[in-house]
């Protein structure tokens, strides 16, 4: 038995890929796109086909990012943002609830979205951390854009498949039927014509 394999794919040539990115704590966010921007283009996506739009805090990310799916415009979305913690609780409403905003965005329009909404104990860290994240999110855009648009023929697939199978079950069928009728035809013929040398059981004993 033959096993399809999907394999991964970072060609980013015909994707749509938009972009919404917190300005809060601008210089990270800042540099997680930049590197974004940079992986994209070397993945061969144009950048007439890269949107960009920025919002206050990582909080206003999922409401844009949903409004971008709901478009149909695009293959695949990135978040940028981060999240520094403080000396409140904040750091944890506000880490929460983006990243359940970007899922809930992501599931409810089918759309892949690569979160790169940093999460990080000091800007230390997320100095660090912002380059190979930025980089990680275009990659796992381009990839997932890739396999969605790969799996979405499947079901055009079954569908064939299901119409061949009905047209088969018809021929099938108006096959039968033609065999059944002959056969009775034969049998009236048979009757009518009162051949004596027909099978015995052929009729009807008086």
């Amino acid at each position: 038995m033959e096993i399809g394999v999907f394999q991964s794919d970072l060609d980013g040539a015909g994707l749509r890929i938009g972009i919404v990115q917190a300005r809060f704590n601008e210089a990270v966010c800042n540099a997680l796109r930049d590197a974004c921007l940079d992986e994209l283009i070397e993945l061969g996506v144009e950048s007439e086909d890269i949107f960009v739009c920025t919002v206050p805090g990582a909080l206003e990310i999922p409401v844009v990012l949903q409004q971008l799916a709901a478009s149909g415009s695009f293959d695949a979305l990135i978040a940028i943002g981060a999240v520094i913690r403080g000396e409140t609780y904040h750091f944890e409403v506000v880490s929460n609830e983006s990243a359940t905003g970007v899922s809930r965005v992501a599931l409810d329009f089918n759309v892949p979205i690569a979160n790169a909404i940093l999460t990080t104990e000091d800007e230390a860290q997320a100095e660090a951390r912002a380059g190979e994240k930025g980089a990680d999110a275009a990659r796992v855009a381009v990839e997932m854009a890739n396999l969605s648009l790969s799996l979405s023929t499947l079901s055009g697939d079954d569908d064939d498949d299901d119409d061949d199978d009905d047209e088969d079950d018809d021929e099938d069928g108006d096959g039968d039927e033609g065999e059944d009728e002959d056969e009775d035809d034969g049998y009236d013929d048979e009757d009518q014509g009162g051949d004596d040398d027909r099978p015995p059981g052929g009729h009807k004993a008086h």
